[in-house]
């Protein structure tokens, strides 16, 4: 359908050598835009130029440590270099390597993982702000997660700033709205993925975890790719400051 077409757009997409972000990047190329390619790992955004470029789009590859402000800035610049603009921003780095109880929380793991799920995300937005706003159109994708609309227990720090990212999301779309600028949050429920492995295949543990949800499975990291090209495209253009949640029904049965 012509109102999920990309074809002409250019997206700029963080933690696209894996997992989620892959799904996004290739997903918008097969919608039909170009798509620049961020994450720390080169091995694997090579990976995924190769899938971008399978469907006949144009891939840049910008490995990028998102938790630098000069390095984001860096990307953001080649980005708009390579490509001449960039319409469509995917903040999708992120993740949590550790589950404890907050009063055993280590405050440097609390200040890590803010930096990787929030602050990368402020980095971001602020590199392509001058650039949106001048152009007066954009879309800005800002991956947070269900645990930052209810309660996260033994994640204290990744609910938290998954939630940050939410409240940015709101805020930005009122400032940048008049100017052109959508920004919304997907937020994806349990998603099986190479970072989660241990939990989803552990035979008591990954379905336990998913037991309170309607459709009591995991989600697969492809079916985060409809939501994003929808997000992306203007068949969401009278949508912004939205948190679209993907969860299988986990947040409406708790």
């Amino acid at each position: 359908m012509s109102v999920f077409d990309l074809s002409g757009k250019h997206a700029f997409v963080t933690g696209a050598s894996r997992g989620i972000g892959r799904v996004i990047a290739v997903a918008l190329a097969d919608a039909g835009a170009d798509v620049a390619l961020v994450a720390r790992s080169a091995e694997g955004l090579a990976d995924t130029a190769l899938a971008v470029e399978a469907v006949g789009r144009k891939a840049c590859v910008l490995p990028t440590d998102v938790t630098s402000y000069d390095a984001v800035a860096d990307a953001a610049a080649a980005a708009i270099e390579q490509f001449g603009t960039v319409e469509i921003v995917v903040n999708n780095a992120g993740g949590s390597n550790f589950m404890v109880p907050f009063s055993d929380l280590r405050l440097s793991g609390w200040d890590k993982l803010l930096r990787l799920n929030l602050s990368s995300a402020v980095y971001v937005c602020h590199a392509f702000a001058g650039h949106l706003l001048e152009r007066g159109t954009g879309s800005v994708i800002n991956v947070a997660s269900v645990a930052g609309v209810a309660a996260a227990p033994l994640m204290s720090p990744y609910g938290a700033s998954k939630a940050g990212l939410i409240s940015l999301t709101r805020t930005l779309a009122v400032e940048w709205g008049q100017a052109g600028i959508r920004v919304n949050a997907l937020c994806p429920g349990w998603t099986a993925t190479e970072l989660n492995r241990t939990l989803w295949e552990d035979p008591v543990v990954g379905p336990a975890t998913v037991a309170g949800s309607a459709l009591k499975r995991w989600a697969s990291a492809a079916e985060m790719a409809g939501p994003a090209v929808f997000l992306a495209s203007e068949a969401s253009s009278f949508m912004t400051g939205q948190t679209l949640i993907v969860d299988g029904g986990q947040t409406v049965t708790s």
